[in-house]
């Protein structure tokens, strides 16, 4: 499989039926990498991630063989996670637990960031935008691109 690079932001909005539509400069990589078969699950910053399912395979690999002490982890991200599927208008079903789960009612960010996407609530992700800006930048990173 091809290194994936989403980036950017996507501000959305869902429609009744939790549906969102899935950028069309996302939609030929996603066809092209997963045959637009997705995954989504919980992530403990709040958000819910969006993996192509090539990628998502991978990292549940890794999750299914992290020893008994993660198990927790495992249930956040194993027990939350739906495979769902991009539909013939480039739309995606958000269900309605992982839509409580990240605090997502109608309007949405989506994320690219490199192999996968984060959906955010827009108030939620701010609040956490303005928590990182407040601490100072790690060394490693100031390192990398300054």
């Amino acid at each position: 499989m091809s290194l994936l690079h989403f980036q950017g932001t996507s501000a959305l909005a869902l429609d009744g039926k939790g549906r969102m539509t899935v950028p069309t400069r996302h939609r030929e990589l996603l066809d092209a990498s997963a045959k637009g078969e997705l995954t989504l699950t919980k992530h403990p910053s709040g958000c819910l991630r969006l993996y192509p399912r090539p990628v998502w395979e991978q990292f549940r690999e890794k999750l299914v063989a992290l020893p008994m002490s993660a198990d927790g982890w495992k249930r956040i991200f194993l027990g939350s996670a739906m495979d769902v599927s991009v539909d013939g208008a480039g739309r995606v079903l958000i269900s309605p637990e992982l839509r409580s789960a990240g605090g997502l009612v109608r309007d949405v960010l989506l994320m690219g960031m490199g192999s996968y996407f984060e959906l955010w609530d827009p108030v939620r992700y701010a609040a956490q935008e303005a928590e990182v800006i407040a601490q100072p930048m790690p060394e490693s990173l100031a390192n990398a691109i300054f």
